[in-house]
């Protein structure tokens, strides 16, 4: 039987955002880690499908259309300032039209693209911890170069 006096896990959504070669992050300012960029995102609401979350919450955030959800992993992470536990889905889709706004200036700096090969540091925690899940670099490497080859086709060997 479960502990009584644990809490449920809060459900997020992370999405990765890909336009050409880059990737969209915003740098965090809300409570439990300021100052680390982050992808679009936000919590799964009642009876909301996981890409019906990405989608609007890429569009609250930023205010660019998307397209070609695909889902990519998760992590979970319990958050030492809120004592929250967060399963964060991570989503990842295709740029579609819009210009990056910053519609949520309490909650990010603004946003900005970046080289998925080089992205910036320090990354919000379930983006480092999904990274962390891999167990190598040699398999990161191969994650990544697996993932983007099925995201931008013909730009990857395998």
């Amino acid at each position: 039987m479960a502990d009584k006096t644990s809490l449920r896990p809060i459900i997020g959504v992370g999405v990765l955002i890909w336009r050409e070669q880059k990737i969209l992050l915003g740098e965090r300012l809300t409570k439990g880690a300021k100052m680390c960029w982050q992808f679009p995102g936000g919590h799964l609401e009642n009876n909301e499908s996981v890409t019906a979350c990405a989608q609007r919450e890429v569009k609250e955030e930023t205010g660019l259309q998307v397209k070609n959800f695909r889902h990519f992993g998760f992590t979970d992470k319990q958050f030492d300032v809120t004592q929250k536990k967060y399963i964060t889905l991570l989503v990842s889709c295709d740029y579609q039209s819009g210009v990056a706004e910053t519609r949520e200036s309490d909650k990010c700096a603004g946003w900005q693209w970046f080289d998925y090969q080089q992205l910036p540091s320090p990354l919000f925690q379930p983006i480092s911890n999904f990274l962390l899940q891999l167990s190598s670099p040699t398999e990161k490497d191969l994650y990544v170069r697996h993932c983007v080859s099925q995201i931008l086709p013909g730009i990857t060997s395998e």
